[in-house]
């Protein structure tokens, strides 16, 4: 039996991995592989670290490679080792923790640094880069002390730590060095485009402007320009680009330009040793995007093998972005410029642009906003540099109607190039899609998914994936319905459907009648089940505490550190001395670290260690705010005519009834309510997921608002006259929301999924309502505050010990 080689690659990053995917697939038994990676985790996809600072996705999400993967594959992982040395002679590596490992194949994968730009002040606290899960986390750290933030990059990466900033409650200013944003990506027309589109979500921004110096003590507080004039900023984000991590390959004697020097087999100067991915340059140039380093990774997994294959030969690439929920697409050389022409189109009703740029006949260069649903095809066309004469038109205007005969896009997808990018998250190419349909025979969007990973991270491709699939797999196509998770094939109506017509009663009971693949479930289904096992017998089931998540078995927020946050309930933000002086003493006595207004008029403690969380409710003796779960959040209100001039309706009144009829209500997601005392909205009704507006003789009723990572205004469900009206209609709509909705799925997606039309003739009837009103009752009329149960009955208590390690740990994540 042959010894196998010794594969050392030094970074953990995406480009690295893949390339890694491919050679186990061509090699399996050739290498002993050993990975060195500087960050504490396993492979996570970078691009989605934006979805994580915004709240959108958590770590575990974003992994692509989790620990068990290393394991089946027998790869030696060092998280969170720095590698110092690399000895090309002896040809061994060494960490900054003593591991030395020998090599006969050496990979650097070491990724990129941030450019951090040398102001007076930037190495005071509070100044960030945006590159990294821990950088995820200081700016969360942050959002919980400091209000202003300021964004150094107009870029998309920049944007990208503006939306989050702002979904943390941040009040933030961009400021750019350019006139417009993106300029390396959109021309100026579509930058104004997007600046209006992110003005409406709350950003500002500082065009023409040099950023001069850092001020404060120890942490920043300011940022001043060369041009005069400052902003107050607690915390300072430099998203000014990046630079290939090339000081190990230096140091080890490796020819290094801007990146580490290769030839078109990913080779460096010194035998044995490759590099790719940001670090590495080739023929000149140094790759950012995703996509062409997943084409090196192909070439260098070839190339390690002994398959044959031809060299890369660089790449001609694109960008297809959603930035900030607005897409945007740019491809080419899209300036005028002599000897070109220029087609454009503009609808600002539908907020579309699309610019074309032809030279000698061939289409050169696009920018897309808004639809970027032919960006493919104009990719491709470049790419070809085939005559375009005589089609400007239709390019411009889009695909003529018999090429969809087959179905949206089909046309274009049939002619689409094998090697053509259709999952740029994951770097999947049509190729690899349409192998998979023909030669594996995925027959489901899950399984095309399971297989090439294509639509498994932001999911934008998965129209494209459907269509390859419907021409590809013909009639074997399944239309399958995407189980609740991957434990089932069953869709959330089949689960609930199931349950009803066999009266099931337990979570385990469900998933051994419906056929689990795994016999104890996973964290997305066991809190769906329990939910949905609770909405349909309030009577008979007993809640299941194991199947909910850390927040709601401990009724408290944890956090990164293992401590946890209390919030009590304040009914429509309205507090009296007594309360806070009651609260204020119990800061005092246990020692909390902070107490913060939340964004919902209310207060938080936060930092409290687990076992002192029965103590802290039992000296409070207010009901929870339930700031923690899937349930009623907050019901936010203005002043109202109590005392506001402009008032028409009392909107703290209102507001508080709401709060008291729905608090303690198992919902499938977050939910949250606001009361505004006139059409100014100062309480932000039109973003919740249940507004109320006052006007002149009654209230404006509104649904499926959010104000979080996709920003949706609310629709207009009626108008009524009377408060009694008011809470009647809450009521019938959060009930019916209750029975219909998948687990975890906000009212915003889930008015969009059902439509408004639905909703309103569910509701239109009056009898209706009224049977949705008794339902929704029977269940409240069970409930009880948490913290009153768990302090009737000292057995419970025992369940708040201190954290141990495992808990801590997944804290941190």
């Amino acid at each position: 039996m042959n010894k196998k080689q010794r594969l050392v690659m030094i970074g953990n990053g995406m480009a690295g991995l893949r390339m890694l995917e491919h050679l186990l697939k061509l090699a399996p038994e050739r290498y002993e592989i050993t990975i060195f990676g500087a960050e504490p985790h396993p492979n996570y996809n970078r691009i989605m670290l934006s979805s994580v600072l915004a709240g959108g996705a958590d770590m575990n999400e974003i992994i692509i490679n989790d620990l068990n993967w290393y394991k089946e594959h027998q790869i030696t992982l060092h998280m969170g080792h720095t590698v110092t040395q690399v000895d090309t002679g002896e040809r061994k590596v060494v960490s900054d923790q003593g591991i030395e490992a020998g090599y006969d194949v050496l990979v650097l994968a070491t990724g990129s640094n941030p450019y951090m730009l040398p102001l007076p002040g930037a190495d005071k606290e509070g100044v960030i880069a945006f590159r990294s899960i821990r950088d995820c986390q200081t700016m969360i750290e942050a959002s919980r002390k400091y209000s202003k933030a300021a964004v150094i990059g107009g870029g998309l990466l920049g944007l990208e730590a503006a939306r989050g900033l702002l979904n943390l409650g941040m009040e933030v200013s961009v400021v750019h060095i350019h006139p417009y944003l993106m300029e390396r990506q959109l021309d100026e027309t579509a930058s104004r485009m997007l600046q209006r589109e992110l003005e409406k979500q709350g950003m500002k921004f500082l065009f023409s402007r040099h950023s001069e110096a850092i001020l404060g003590h120890r942490r920043a507080r300011s940022l001043t320009f060369a041009e005069g004039g400052r902003i107050e900023a607690d915390l300072v984000v430099m998203a000014v680009g990046i630079r290939p991590n090339v000081e190990l390959a230096k140091r080890a004697g490796l020819q290094v330009n801007r990146g580490i020097v290769v030839n078109d087999f990913l080779e460096t100067s010194t035998a044995g040793v490759y590099a790719l991915g940001e670090c590495a340059e080739h023929r000149g140039i140094a790759y950012g995007l995703v996509a062409p380093l997943y084409e090196q990774g192909a070439v260098l997994a070839k190339r390690l093998a002994d398959v044959p294959a031809e060299g890369y030969a660089g790449s001609v690439t694109s960008t297809k972005l959603k930035v900030s929920g607005v897409d945007v697409f740019s491809a080419g050389n899209f300036r005028e410029q002599e000897g070109t022409r220029v087609l454009r189109y503009q609808d600002e009703l539908e907020g579309t642009y699309k610019k074309l740029v032809i030279q000698d006949n061939r289409l050169v260069g696009a920018v897309l906003f808004g639809d970027t649903s032919d960006g493919a095809e104009l990719f491709s066309l470049m790419k070809k540099g085939e005559s375009v004469q005589g089609r400007e038109k239709e390019l411009l205007l889009g695909v003529p109607a018999d090429a969809l005969s087959k179905g949206p896009g089909s046309g274009r997808l049939e002619t689409m190039p094998e090697d053509e990018i259709v999952c740029g998250c994951n770097g999947v190419s049509k190729g690899t899609i349409v192998q998979a349909i023909q030669e594996q025979g995925c027959a489901s969007v899950g399984q095309i998914k399971a297989c090439t990973k294509a639509s498994g991270s932001c999911g934008g491709c998965k129209p494209e994936v459907e269509g390859l699939l419907r021409i590809y797999a013909g009639e074997a196509a399944l239309d399958v319905k995407e189980g609740i998770c991957g434990c089932t094939s069953l869709s959330r109506d089949e689960v609930v459907a199931e349950i009803k017509r066999m009266r099931l009663m337990t979570v385990k009971e469900v998933m051994n009648v419906l056929g689990w693949s795994t016999e104890e479930g996973c964290t997305k289904c066991r809190p769906a089940l329990n939910y949905y096992l609770g909405m349909l017998w309030p009577e008979d089931y007993v809640d299941e505490k194991e199947s909910r998540v850390t927040n709601e078995r401990f009724h408290a927020n944890i956090q990164k550190d293992g401590t946890y946050s209390v919030v009590p309930r304040i009914y429509g933000g309205v507090t009296s001395p007594s309360e806070l002086k009651k609260i204020a003493e119990v800061a005092e006595q246990f020692e909390v670290p902070m107490v913060k207004f939340t964004g919902g008029q209310r207060l938080d403690l936060l930092g409290i260690k687990k076992e002192n969380l029965p103590k802290i409710w039992e000296a409070l003796d207010m009901p929870s705010g339930h700031a923690y779960g899937k349930t009623l959040r907050t019901v936010k209100t203005c002043v109202g005519n109590t005392f506001c001039r402009f008032g028409t309706q009392d909107a703290i009144g209102m507001g508080i009834r709401l709060e008291k009829e729905f608090e303690r209500l198992n919902t499938p997601a977050k939910v949250k309510l606001a009361v505004s005392g006139c059409p100014r909205n100062c309480a932000e009704a039109t973003i919740k997921d249940f507004g109320v507006v006052a006007i002149d003789g009654g209230w404006e009723l509104h649904i499926g608002g959010n104000g979080g990572v996709h920003v949706r205004a609310t629709d207009l469900l009626c108008v009524v006259k009377t408060e009694d009206e008011v809470i009647e209609w809450a009521s019938a709509f959060l009930q019916y929301y209750r029975e219909n909705a998948n687990w975890n799925e906000r009212t915003s997606s889930w008015v969009e999924r059902v439509g408004l039309d639905q909703i309103r003739t569910a509701l239109e009837s009056k009898e209706e309502r009224a049977a949705l009103q008794s339902r929704i009752r029977a269940v409240l009329d069970k409930t009880t505050d948490p913290w009153k149960q768990i302090l009737s009955q000292p057995e419970l208590r025992k369940n708040f010990e201190p954290l141990n390690r495992e808990e801590v740990s997944r804290a941190g994540h």
